[in-house]
């Protein structure tokens, strides 16, 4: 493989280029290499697992791009810069950075300075060497900012080919005003929304916007004390940008009376969205939704009927579905019969479904539709919801999947009461071997008794189950 030329590597380091380790790794193999890896992993050098606080070596990388006199107005302030960084570099590694993660940049800031006031003089300079030598920001994650960068030297130039655009509300509305006048062409816009406080400023920026496709928006605030509401001027202008949106995650925290009425009175008018995920809303009741380019669904909370209706008119195009609470029926007795039609609808109008909820329960017409489903649909991940006690029924449902069960499906999930016997789950891993290897999620902590390690275990090392684990509820789901 150090044989290939740099092409070859080039487009495997491409494959591979969420690997971190692996790509970190390739460095040390020979110069080749080395060259070839480093325009990757100097791309959007914020994501990896690192404690960026200790990374002196990045804070030494961007110290060697100040011209020497900043270096030395600020060493005046007691901003300690290491000898290295006024050696020359092996490559121009900010010409290959397409990302400027502010948060990040601020932790590596503080080698320099723990004081304050010189870490914000000393952003000031980092940030302006960035905006500078970035040749083309596609990704800006904005969080914490505290300087109006839109004003540095060839703002206007690198911020006008920004594709992404990560914030929070705490950010003062006039760094929104500002970017407003300069981005245009923002796709993805991801919002963490932290204070009660509303910015009107993240409206205008989606305003301005020609081609928005991607917009989330997450709650993560303790009060709900709002004078306001929070969210209808964002869903007013995002209803404006329709005929781009494509994809559109929203988490809003329940507060009766702002987005209860008014988002469901807007979801419909979405009527080119690919994906819609909504979380943490409770009772979503509109009936006549039409999104016949549908590929992704997650709700939260949904009737049945509603599901329904999405899935009759998705075009066919969906490939996952994941509905947690059919509100109206999930304690009715005619739950039974609707979650049987639900399985149904799937396999008649979602032929290239690969991730799903099917909830049902230990029935023999369930059974029977749920192996239906298996035999038409190419299923890659599923999250079983139900009530599996006794082992009976747990021998049918594995016997099901061992029969039917396509070659593509990959996942399980078991959510609620799913509690299989030591015997009844090694059958189920005996008769699995030659199959691509299953990895398994579950609730229930009865797996973690030693028996059931040394079992899992077992199977894990002949590589009949890729892992099995047991998470918290909220992991099962997402």
């Amino acid at each position: 493989m150090s044989q290939l030329n740099k092409d070859i590597l080039f487009l495997i380091f491409e494959e591979l280029q969420n690997d971190s380790k692996f790509l970190f790794s390739c460095l040390l193999v020979n110069r080749l290499w080395c060259e070839t890896v480093v325009p990757i992993l100097w791309r959007n050098p914020w994501s990896y697992e690192l404690d960026y606080s200790n990374k002196s070596y990045l804070f030494t990388i961007i110290a060697f791009y100040l011209p020497v006199d900043i270096k030395e107005f600020l060493s005046k302030h007691e901003i300690n810069f290491p000898s290295t960084s006024y050696r020359s570099l092996l490559f121009d590694y900010l010409s290959f950075c397409r990302s400027f993660n502010v948060n990040i940049i601020n932790s590596i800031i503080s080698i320099g300075s723990f004081l304050e006031y010189n870490q914000f003089i000393l952003q000031q300079e980092f940030y302006k060497i960035l905006i500078t030598k970035c040749s083309e920001l596609k990704y800006l994650d904005m969080r914490s900012i505290n300087h109006q960068i839109f004003y540095f030297p060839e703002a206007k130039v690198r911020l006008g080919t920004l594709y992404e655009i990560n914030s929070n509300t705490t950010v003062d509305p006039t760094y929104f005003y500002g970017l407003a006048r300069i981005c245009k062409n923002i796709q993805k816009l991801v919002i963490i929304n932290d204070t009660i406080k509303v910015n009107h400023g993240i409206a205008k920026l989606i305003e301005a916007q020609e081609n928005l496709k991607n917009f989330e928006w997450k709650d993560e605030f303790d009060d709900d004390d709002f004078v306001e509401d929070p969210y209808k001027e964002i869903l007013l202008i995002l209803e404006k940008k329709a005929d781009s949106l494509n994809h559109l995650k929203i988490s809003f925290q329940y507060i009766y009376g702002f987005e209860h009425t008014f988002l469901q009175k807007v979801i419909p008018n979405f009527y080119n969205l690919k994906t819609l995920i909504i979380e943490d809303f409770d009772f979503f009741t509109k009936n006549q939704l039409i999104y016949k380019s549908m590929e992704v669904l997650y709700i939260d909370y949904i009737t049945i009927k509603t599901a329904f209706n999405i899935i009759e008119n998705s075009g066919g195009h969906l490939k996952e579905i994941l509905l947690f609470k059919f509100y109206d029926y999930y304690f009715e007795e005619n739950f039974n019969e609707d979650s049987l039609n639900f399985i149904r609808k799937v396999r008649e109008h979602c032929p290239s479904i690969e991730y799903l909820t099917p909830t049902f329960a230990p029935t023999k017409e369930h059974f029977t539709e749920f192996e239906n489903l298996l035999k038409k649909c190419k299923l890659e991940r599923m999250i079983i919801e139900g009530s599996f006690r006794k082992n009976s029924y747990a021998k049918l449902l594995f016997n099901i999947l061992l029969r039917s069960a396509p070659n593509t499906l990959r996942e399980i999930r078991f959510f609620n009461d799913f509690k299989f016997s030591l015997q009844v789950l090694e059958e189920f891993f005996k008769q699995w071997r030659g199959r691509p290897a299953l990895s398994i999620l579950t609730t229930d902590n009865l797996y973690r008794e030693d028996d059931y390690v040394r079992m899992i275990n077992k199977y894990k090392n002949e590589e009949v189950i890729k892992d099995f684990k047991v998470v918290p509820e909220y992991k099962i789901y997402y």
